[in-house]
Parts: C-alpha cells; structure tokens; sequence
C-alpha cells in the first residue's frame, strides 16, 4: 500500500490530537455526571434510610407479632427518591415489605458490615442487569449519653436504580452524539492547518524543480517568523550561493574554452610550418646517421600527434561554442564509406558489408570523420577482423534511420569503462593496448553525431554469433539528417 501524503498524514493527526481530546473530556464529564447522579440518588436514599430507622421505637416483644411487616411496608413508603423494598433480620427471623421474606441482592459482605457497624453501610449491586442500591442499617437502643446498643435486629432497605441507569445512559448518548459533529467541524481547521502548512512545502517543490531545470535565480516568499519561514530563508540563502557557484563555474569554463580555442588557434601557424620542416626532414632522414634519424623521426610522428590534438581542440571549441554548423548533401552512404576507408588506405585491413542504393542526407565532412574515428579506434584498441556494417530501419514512431555497425574481435569494453567511452580525455588503458590518440576523438564522433540529429552506443559483443570477444560501436542517423520536417 502506498503512503499517505503530507497533506492526508497531518489531517488525520489533527482529527486525532481532536478525538483523543474530544474523548478525553467526553470520558471525565462522564464519570463526573455519572457520580454525580448516582450520588445524589445514594446520599438521598442512605440519609432517608437512616433517618426512618432512628425514628422507629422498637421494642423485642414487637418482633414476634405481626405489625412488624406493617411497619416495614410503612418505612418502604416513605422511601426517598423513590419506594424501597424494606427487609427485617432477626436472628433467623425474616421478613420485608414485598412478597418475599428475603431478598437476593443482599449479600454477605452488606450483612457483616451492617452487622459490625452502628451506622449502617451501603452497596451497589447489580442483579440480571437492573442496578440496585442495598442499605443496611442495625437498630439499637441508646445507652446513656451518646451510648448506643445494638437490638440485633438489622433493616436492609433495597432500591432500584432504574432511572438513575437511564439517565446514565442519556449522559452516554449525548457525550457520543456530541463527539462526532465535532470531530467533523474540528475537519475544517485541519483541512486550513494542512494548507497553511503545506503552501511553502508546494513552493518549496516548485522553486526545487526550477533549480533543477536550470533556473538558479528561483526564489521562495517568506511570509512570518516561524520554523516554515525560516526554511525559506535558508533555501533562498542556499540557493544564492548556488548561483554564485554556477555563474563563477560557467565564467571559469567560458574562460577555459576560449583559452583552448585561441591556443589552438594560435598554434595552427607555427605547427603547419613545423609539419612542413618535419616532411623535409622525413625525406632526407635515410642519409642522416642512425640516431639522428631515429630523432628526426620521433620529432615528426609527435609533431603530427599535436597537430591533430589542436584540430580535435579547435573542433571541440566549435561544438562548445554553438558555431558547428551542418552542411548537407544527398550521398550515397556506401560509397561515402568507401572513399573513408580509401583515402586512409584501411580497405585491406577492414571488411565491409554496404548494400548498394541507400541514399541518405549528410554531411559528408562530419559523416567521414564519424567513420574515420570509429575504424581508426578499432584498427589502434582493438583486434582484426574490423567489420563495417550498413542499413536502414524503419520503426513505428519516428523517421527512418540509416544504422552503421563498426566492429572489432579485439578484448572489449570493461563494463565500468562503458558509460565514460565517450567523455572527452578519456582512455581505457586498462582495457585497451596503450592508446595514441588524443583522448578526443570518440567526444567529437558524439557530438557530429548529434549534429545529424542521431545517437551512438557502445558495447560489446553478444548473442549467437559472438564467437569472440569485441567492441560494437552503432550510430543511428536519420535518413534526411538537417531537413526541417514539413
């Protein structure tokens, strides 16, 4: 089961926190009225009781004649709040003003203390569900001044508390009655307490999403001084510096791109010059001596390795400014990937699958370079036979794609390498023979790639026919890559 929301958690607290209340003084006015009633019926009765007992002469030859039953049916009549059954023990004398000489709610604990206690005592009983209240009061004869002389005789008053019990079950009734139209107003001061309390959570979400899609100026009002106000503050606080950190970032990286671009820019000069000397040098090393060709040599290959390094920066710096641009052309794509792999003389060294006829809308330049560095990165990490591979899909949403497989039976990509091929500098030297290239090349295949509106993948070698081991680099175009959809 999911998790209720913010907003239904503190509404159902709020009518908790309002029913245990609720419940609470409902449960003390109760008992309160409930003692109240029962005791008011109590005192009345015990002190009537008392009273009518005090007042009667009895006298022991009395107990053996029948008037005794009259005087108690007198002293039933004179009950207070109501009419008592009156019940007279004698030793084993019994008899009452009802029916029966004895009585079945009087028990044994009510007999002893009547008997031990001048006073009398009392006790509530409930029989076959009726509440009844029980009185026992003994009969003495005075002795003196404030002496007194049990006659052995005890008078047990009974009363049913019928009405009492009603009104107690009234008072029941009306705490329940009561409780649940409050608990239903007391939903409306939650349902505000909810909102007050969650409006700057929603801002707060809003103004979090905003960040996140790039607005760092977001802002949230802050409305009080309480702990919600202070949250605002503390977002807004954060999000400041936030931004301060991101423009000073962004002024850091324009710096570092405009300093790679004009560097590059600036070395292109000297560097052709260079390239010309070392081609010179190249030509005359046979009739120098061995070492010396040997430096003149190494100082060529690497002179050649940094021009390439500042075309891949300049080619990045373009990217990075927004200034590379598409120029495109209908081609036939096998042939433009034969003229690739001619031009660089890999076509003894790479196999081909290219059907005849598919024609798609290119950017030749950008196009050769994306296979140039796709087959040069196999030839260099990987391991012969290199495959080319192409054709055309056509899915249900979406243009038709022109799809282009370079493969290789070299060791393949590790799988914590995969996510990284394609950033900028980075080198798998662990799970590729010592790299010679810039570190770029893949970084600028991506981005041509997404120049033409299509997506590359790398991975590795599976399914059936995987005999061996091998890195598969697929790049998806669109047919007719820079048209404006019409």
């Amino acid at each position: 089961m999911a998790p209720f929301k913010l907003r239904t958690r503190l509404v159902l607290a709020f009518l908790l926190v309002a029913a245990v209340s609720a419940a609470t003084t409902a449960t003390l006015t109760f008992r309160e009225a409930r003692s109240s009633v029962l005791r008011t019926a109590q005192d009345t009765a015990v002190s009537s009781f008392r009273d009518e007992v005090r007042q009667i002469g009895v006298q022991l030859p009395l107990l053996e004649d029948e008037s005794l039953e009259e005087l108690l049916r007198g002293i039933a009549r004179k009950g207070k709040p109501r009419t008592w059954v009156v019940f007279a023990e004698y030793g084993t004398l019994r008899a009452s003003s009802g029916l029966s000489p004895t009585s079945t709610v009087i028990t044994p604990e009510l007999r002893r203390k009547a008997a031990g206690h001048p006073h009398g005592s009392f006790q509530r009983v409930v029989k076959d569900g009726v509440p009844y209240l029980t009185i026992g009061m003994p009969t003495v004869f005075k002795v003196g001044p404030g002496g007194a002389l049990s006659s052995g005789l005890v008078l047990y008053a009974v009363m049913r508390m019928d009405e009492e019990q009603i009104q107690v079950e009234a008072l029941i009734t009306a705490a329940r009655d009561g409780a649940v139209p409050g608990l239903a107003i007391a939903l409306l001061p939650a349902l505000l307490a909810a909102r007050s309390v969650l409006r700057p959570v929603r801002e707060l979400r809003r103004a979090a999403r905003s960040m996140g899609s790039g607005r760092f100026d977001t802002r949230i009002p802050v409305r009080g001084s309480d702990e919600l106000a202070d949250l605002a503050r503390t977002f807004n606080e954060s999000a400041g510096e936030i931004e301060r950190s991101v423009a000073e970032l962004r002024r850091a990286e324009a710096r570092a791109r405009r300093f790679a671009a004009d560097v590059s820019h600036e070395l292109r000069t000297p560097l052709a010059g260079m390239l010309a000397v070392t081609e010179v040098l190249d030509e005359d090393a046979g009739r120098l001596d061995p070492d010396t060709a040997q430096a003149v040599r190494l100082i060529s290959a690497e002179t050649g390795k940094l021009a390439v390094l500042v075309d891949d920066l300049l080619e990045i710096s373009r990217f990075d400014a927004r200034a590379a641009e598409l120029n495109t052309d209908e081609v036939d794509a096998a042939e433009t990937i034969r003229k690739t792999l001619q031009s660089r003389h890999w076509t003894d060294r790479v196999r081909t699958e290219l059907p005849e006829g598919v024609r798609a809308r290119l950017d030749p330049r950008r196009f050769d370079i994306v296979v140039a560095n796709l087959v040069g990165n196999a030839l260099r990490h990987g391991a012969a036979p290199v495959t080319v591979r192409l054709r055309t899909e056509t899915r249900e949403a979406g243009p038709a794609l022109l799809v282009m497989d370079v493969e290789d039976r070299g060791p393949g990509i590790r799988p914590e390498v995969l996510p990284h091929i394609f950033d900028r500098f980075f080198k798998a030297e662990a799970a590729r023979t010592r790299s010679t290239g810039s570190g770029l090349g893949l970084a600028i295949t991506r981005e041509n790639v997404r120049l033409h509106g299509g997506t590359i993948r790398a991975a590795n070698r599976s399914g059936a026919e995987a005999t061996s081991a091998g890195a598969v680099f697929t790049v998806e175009l669109p047919l007719n890559a820079g048209e404006e959809p019409a």
